[in-house]
């Protein structure tokens, strides 16, 4: 039997940028200033003492990405304290923790997050009316994998 988790109005918002990325997430950002305002953000490293400084809003600043900060926010996924994910990373760039950035992106989508990996898709995430109020949806259910016979 599936669960279900309600988003709060106040959304629980991880963001997270690749070094050639961190420009662009700062810039839309700056552009979503006011609907980010709203809610709580949560980042890795210098992409949160960035945005901080952009938006002069608080950002909770967990390690840098490569020192532990995915593996940070892999932790809050699991756990239920992050809604939703903006992480724009690189893709032309290979990363020394590409294994942290899989085991977080793999994180997000087995817990049904809503994640942008673009600024096109962030947009689209942003502006949604589900972006404004609470929203309830199913939480997978592993229970089959949890008594699977090893």
């Amino acid at each position: 039997m599936s669960s279900i988790r309600k988003l709060e109005k106040r959304k629980k918002i991880a963001l997270i940028a690749h070094d050639n990325k961190k420009r662009d997430i700062i810039e839309w950002a700056v552009h979503n200033k006011i609907v980010l305002s709203k809610h709580s953000l949560i980042a890795t490293g210098t992409t949160g003492r960035l945005i901080e400084e952009a938006l002069d809003q608080p950002v909770v600043k967990l390690l840098s990405g490569p020192l532990g900060g995915d593996q940070q926010i892999g932790a809050m996924i699991a756990t239920g304290d992050i809604d939703m994910i903006f992480f724009f990373f690189d893709p032309m760039e290979a990363q020394p923790h590409d294994s942290d950035v899989k085991a977080l992106l793999r994180l997000a989508v087995a817990w049904n997050l809503p994640m942008a990996c673009d600024r096109t898709t962030a947009d689209f995430l942003v502006t949604s009316p589900f972006m404004q109020g609470e929203y309830e949806y199913k939480l997978p259910n592993y229970i089959n994998y949890l008594n699977r016979k090893v």
